[in-house]
């Protein structure tokens, strides 16, 4: 009997993790993941100490979203009805597992990066130019942007991360590439098409009603700052 109640609580997270695994696609997709990267990392011969690493991330994404998963249940156990609060629940839990699992790509690329060629970047950062090529500005741009939209939304008391919200995304992108056009291109013709498309796609947002002025305003803003410090100020 006490052998038994030993290894009951093993039995039921065995299948806590069973269940899991069976029924959560995202659980599935995690770790056949983690098997590949396993495999990478013993392929390319990695340190004890980056292995732990990689391992305790990999621990970090699947407990996340075990948690998701049991979050999810419970909720649809409590409010089998729609309801605006068991939804806020299981975004906040879908929004943990995808801070993990960014944490957890930022960590792998800088270990297969490698601490050569981390230095090799740190030291050209630090140089008087950062060494890219307009395409390369303009991914930076891009991303740049969109952080600064999505929590700009975040700010905000209305809309969505992909509708509505603080900061328009779309007014933010369009006018980045507008400044982006303008800079570049050193031509006034193709910098004037550009900001008149940027403004259009503006103006279709206010039109459908999912943006104020003010909101289409600040995302002009914003894509127009991250454009012109970018590829104005800082040294080529």
């Amino acid at each position: 009997m006490a052998s038994r109640d030993v290894l009951a609580p093993f039995r039921v997270a065995f299948g806590g993790i069973i269940h899991t695994f069976r029924t959560q696609r995202h659980m599935r997709i995690h770790l056949y993941v983690t098997f590949a990267t396993l495999m990478a990392a013993m392929f390319f011969r990695l340190r004890l100490r980056e292995i732990l690493v990689l391992l305790f991330m990999i621990t970090f994404v699947l407990v996340a979203e075990m948690f998701n998963s049991a979050i999810e249940a419970t909720v649809d156990l409590a409010s089998p009805n729609y309801h605006p609060l068991a939804k806020f629940a299981k975004d906040i839990a879908a929004g943990a597992v995808l801070i993990t699992t960014i944490m957890a790509i930022i960590v792998g690329s800088l270990i297969a990066l490698g601490e050569g060629q981390w230095e090799r970047i740190r030291v050209s950062l630090m140089a008087d130019g950062i060494g890219l090529n307009p395409i390369g500005r303009l991914i930076i741009g891009l991303l740049t942007t969109l952080i600064v939209v999505i929590v700009g939304k975040g700010l905000g008391s209305r809309g969505q991360v992909l509708q509505g919200g603080l900061v328009s995304g779309h007014a933010a992108i369009g006018f980045f590439l507008a400044t982006f056009c303008l800079l570049v291109a050193d031509n006034v013709l193709v910098g004037g098409v550009a900001i008149l498309l940027a403004a259009i796609i503006a103006q279709s947002r206010w039109e459908a009603k999912f943006h104020s002025i003010f909101e289409l305003a600040l995302g002009a803003a914003v894509g127009t700052t991250v454009g012109i410090v970018l590829f104005a100020l800082i040294p080529k």
